[in-house]
């Protein structure tokens, strides 16, 4: 026996110059994606592009398929209370503009002036917002009690993996980085679920309904309104491009953070016996800082968007009342439609700076989801057996027959042949490293042999 210096299982070695402490142990089983993933470099982790990054989505998109598919008739119900939300939205403001219309015709000639106009028409507002009421608390019951309980079925699917997965996964995975997947990574999911989607179905179905209503309400002036809506896609496709990357490094950086400080707490007597504190402090303040620099940057992004969009509101704003006023001084429009109108560019442009926020939040949980998704992609290196032999009457009869063991590439046992028969008291010596310990986690099965088997009573251990 040799003396040997553990390394990755071979699959980690295909990843070329990649930092698995950053990544979280990419497969690369899987074939012809290996080559892909060659070459690149630490600094390039937080921004994966090509065949990387379209497999790390598709991968984490399944995940994600996965969890929701048991929870289809409450999404459909939740959409349902959404949508009759959203037509509650959009009907208050054509009845503030039939009120000014209808009900007061000093303003608007041909109304009949009275109140019980006003008065049928404030009564149609309250009952719409009721409506609207009742529809959106079930909306958000319905939401918040799916999303518990998919972050519950999440967290205990990750565990149970956990527990499935073999030694050397957990030796070489460290207990900072499980820790950083069981809180991070499922509170950023837990933050799109209870938030996120809630802001994205609502602002979609105002964007759209609002768009539709401008323009039955008057299509000239919705034209014009939707004349800025160009530059408001563009500013989102900015956004979009620089957040992703932004977003990953963020929850890169938290998990780098939790990682140093678990495995740090976890060693705190050899830091002590060696005086690491200063050192370690040092790592600390390094990765706080670049966890600090990517919150620093997602932000600016989250808030150059938002005012953005603010601003695009606002100067539609001025052209309605422009253009709008120029038509209702020549007659060619009602002062009602008028103020309907700029109760919709309201409500039209603040779904838009919702679709920041959600979009802000799903980098994070899309960043999370990928490691997530990576962890359970992990098939156990030591699988149990699909049809277990039972052992009738265990004697306790040890046999290696032509056994050869390897860390990586480094091979420990290049091959051993012993008998050892029931009863007997085998003792082991050797230096250091020869493979004392080895041999028995082959034993108890911590890892299988790269050849030959080990046998008890004549059945190998795999059975």
């Amino acid at each position: 026996m040799t003396n040997h210096d553990p390394t990755p299982s071979p699959q980690f070695e295909e990843l070329e110059g990649i930092d698995l402490s950053q990544i979280d142990l990419l497969r690369t089983d899987g074939g012809h994606e290996r080559d892909a993933w060659r070459g690149v470099a630490i600094e390039d982790v937080d921004d994966v592009t090509g065949t990387l990054a379209g497999f790390l989505r598709q991968r984490s998109r399944a995940l994600l398929g996965v969890i929701l598919r048991p929870h289809q008739r409450s999404l459909i119900l939740a959409g349902f209370l959404i949508s009759i939300r959203t037509l509650c939205v959009l009907t208050t403001p054509l009845l503030v503009g039939m009120a000014i219309d209808d009900g007061l015709p000093p303003l608007q000639p041909g109304g009949d002036g009275s109140m019980r106009t006003i008065s049928l028409i404030c009564a149609a507002i309250v009952l719409v917002t009721i409506v609207n009421a009742l529809a959106f608390n079930f909306f958000f019951l319905v939401t918040g009690r799916v999303g518990q309980d998919i972050l519950r079925d999440l967290r205990n699917r990750v565990y149970v993996h956990f527990q499935r997965l073999s030694l050397s996964f957990h030796e070489r995975y460290t207990s900072g980085r499980v820790i950083s997947r069981l809180t991070s990574d499922v509170e950023a999911l837990a933050e799109l679920l209870n938030q996120g989607f809630v802001n994205l179905i609502n602002a979609v179905l105002l964007i759209g309904g609002i768009g539709t209503v401008l323009l039955i309400l008057d299509w000239q002036l919705a034209l014009a309104v939707l004349a800025v809506f160009p530059v408001a896609m563009l500013l989102t496709w900015w956004f979009r491009t620089r957040a992703e990357p932004a977003y990953r490094a963020t929850r890169e950086a938290v998990a780098l953070v939790i990682v140093h400080f678990v495995e740090s707490l976890a060693g705190i007597r050899a830091v002590h016996t060696f005086r690491r504190e200063p050192r370690n402090q040092e790592i600390f303040d390094e990765l706080d800082d670049r966890y600090r620099s990517a919150l620093v940057r997602s932000n600016t992004l989250g808030s150059v968007f938002g005012s953005g969009i603010l601003f695009l509101g606002r100067l539609t704003t001025v052209i309605v009342l422009l253009y709008g006023g120029e038509r209702v001084l020549a007659d060619d429009m009602t002062i009602g439609v008028l103020a309907a109108f700029l109760l919709y560019l309201r409500r039209f442009f603040e779904p838009m700076q919702d679709l920041s926020q959600f979009y802000n939040q799903f980098q994070g949980a899309s960043a999370a989801l990928e490691k997530l998704a990576g962890v359970l992609d992990e098939a156990p290196v030591v699988p149990e057996p699909s049809t277990p032999v039972a052992l009738d009457a265990p004697q306790g009869a040890l046999t290696f027959d032509a056994v050869r063991f390897a860390y990586g590439v480094a091979e420990i046992i290049p091959e051993l042949r012993l008998d050892v028969p029931a009863g007997q008291t085998l003792a082991l010596v050797g230096a250091t490293g020869a493979g004392k310990t080895t041999l028995a986690r082959l034993l108890a099965r911590f890892y299988d042999p790269t050849h030959g088997q080990i046998r008890l009573d004549g059945i190998d251990l795999r059975d």
